[in-house]
Order: C-alpha cells, then structure tokens, then sequence
C-alpha cells in the first residue's frame, strides 16, 4: 500500500500546502481510495501521479468544509471526465444531503454509479482482503478515525519439501498455496497446509480525523503499520488546540507510542506554520516518539 499526501494543512490552505486530502493506492489491485477531500483536492489529484479512473472509494471522517469542500467538484469533474467507474462515499450523517444539495442547487450530476453509505461507528466495509472500521474521535462535530486492515497473507509453498515427498508440479499447486487439500492422480491426499511457511501478516494503518486526545486512539491505532495523526498546532498551544477539537504535536506523538504504532506520520498543520516551522514541530513529535515523519503536499509513504 502506498499513501499519498494532496493537502496537509489544517482548516485553511497556505500558499505552501492545501488543506487536507490522503491518497491510499492498493498494491494488489491499484485501486486508489480517498481519505477526506478538501477545496481544491481535484487540483492536487491533477498534480499527483494519481488517475481519477482508480478511484474506488472515499472516506469522510467529518463535515467540516476544509474536509468536504472539494467533493462537488471532484464528483461532476469525475463525470465530465468521463469516468464510469463505480464510487462508494462513506461518511457520518449528513454527507448524503450535503452532496445531493450541492449538486441539485447548482445544477450538476453524476454519470457514473455513486452510493452514499453514512457510517456509525464499527465496521464500515470488508471485501475477503481488506477490512475498515470507524471509530469515533473528540472533535467539535461527529468526526471518526479508519482503522484498514489487511487480511493475512498464505506463507510461500515449500517446493523443496513438495519434490522431496515426490509430489509433482501440477494446476493443484495454486490450490496448495491456498492451504486447501488436493487429491493427486496417484489417489494420494495432500495437505497444502503441511506445505506452507509461515503466514505473511496483512499490513494495518489508522487515518485519523480532526481530534482531541482521546483514549479511543490506543484502540484504533493498536499495533499499526502507519499511523496518520493531526499535529494542528506546536506543544505550547495545547489548550488552543484541546478547546478547539485538535491535538498538538506532542499529544499526536504520545498516542502513536501509547497505540504501539510504528511509524507516526504528523500532518493536518495550521496554516500559521511554514515549511521550516514544520520541521520545528517535527522535531517536538520526535523528542517523545523518534519513528515520526513529516507530511507535505505530494510526499509518498510506503506502508
């Protein structure tokens, strides 16, 4: 999996960085899903290495405008586009009226399938490889953090151990990788499970919306991969920050080493701060947990 960052500041852009949007593209199927989608997000999409045709999914954590804004216009420049693909919106209650409303009011439509699923906490989507939860964060407004898992992964079939037992190459081989039981020609039955290694863990990461600490966070970004947090405003603004629905720098560093997370990639910046006053808060996140990296327009993670 891989994500890409299009908008990493908090409430209003700077002509540095737009506000927020997060990319996942699935390695498996290069499928791409949406993480919010703030004013000018289709712009920043144009800019990336991203096709709207991947598009599958996009996930809301909230309805404040600086995470919704740029849904109009992604959606009716999808259309225009000619993108027939499916999309799913997933997002709390409201995001139907707010997309229906804007597009009826100004007279816009879709010309590809769209469904709009308004989420409560929990599971929200599962598909045999991949399963996304909601999980309910402190923000001023209803506002969720995604856990997305990854199922676990078959080990690699031993075929040293399957040509030492004589069991020969054939169409059942991809039947053994799955751990299921063939019958050979010979009449002999075969246990792919005998033959795998070890199985290969599925990868996990927490996108996090707008939040105050909240114990919730051990929770949703338990032993994760990666784990994506606001840092809105710098350690000495704390009680701005809490009043406000946000988190500061150290507080989005504690959680991601109270969770057992990782990696911490620090985003969701006030506009007040420029590129070398993010390294600044950089530095403050990684004084309490050290695997924490800086989010920028257009910066690629692996996870």
């Amino acid at each position: 999996m891989q994500l890409t960052f299009l908008g990493t500041c908090a409430g209003t852009p700077s002509l540095q960085r737009n506000v927020t949007a997060i990319a996942l593209t699935l390695s498996n199927r290069g499928d791409c899903w949406l993480f919010d989608c703030g004013e000018g997000t289709q712009h920043q999409f144009m800019r990336s290495a991203l096709k709207p045709g991947k598009l599958e999914k996009i996930f809301i954590t909230h309805l404040h405008g600086d995470h919704i804004f740029g849904l109009p216009g992604l959606l009716t420049s999808r259309s225009m586009g000619g993108v027939a693909t499916p999309l799913t919106l997933y997002g709390p209650k409201g995001l139907k009226a707010f997309v229906e409303t804007t597009l009826s009011l100004s007279a816009s439509f879709v010309t590809f399938p769209l469904e709009i699923v308004e989420i409560e906490a929990g599971e929200v989507y599962r598909d045999g490889g991949i399963t996304v939860t909601a999980w309910p964060l402190s923000h001023v407004v209803e506002c969720y953090g995604y856990r997305i898992e990854e199922q676990d992964k078959p080990g690699v079939l031993d075929a040293e151990k399957l040509q030492a037992d004589g069991i020969p190459r054939g169409a059942w081989f991809q039947r053994l990788k799955q751990g299921e039981t063939v019958v050979l020609e010979d009449g002999r039955r075969v246990n792919g499970g005998d033959y795998l290694g070890p199985s290969i863990p599925g990868k996990s990461l927490a996108i996090f919306g707008d939040t105050a600490p909240t114990p919730v966070a051990c929770k949703l970004a338990a032993n994760v991969d990666v784990m994506v947090h606001e840092t809105t405003l710098e350690a000495a603004m704390a009680e701005k920050a809490n009043g406000r629905g946000h988190s500061t720098t150290v507080q989005a560093a504690t959680a991601a080493k109270q969770a057992g997370a990782k990696r911490l990639i620090a985003t969701h910046f006030s506009s007040r701060y420029s590129f070398a006053d993010c390294e600044r808060l950089l530095a403050e996140c990684q004084a309490v947990f050290p695997a924490t990296e800086l989010a920028r327009d257009f910066a690629v993670f692996e996870v």
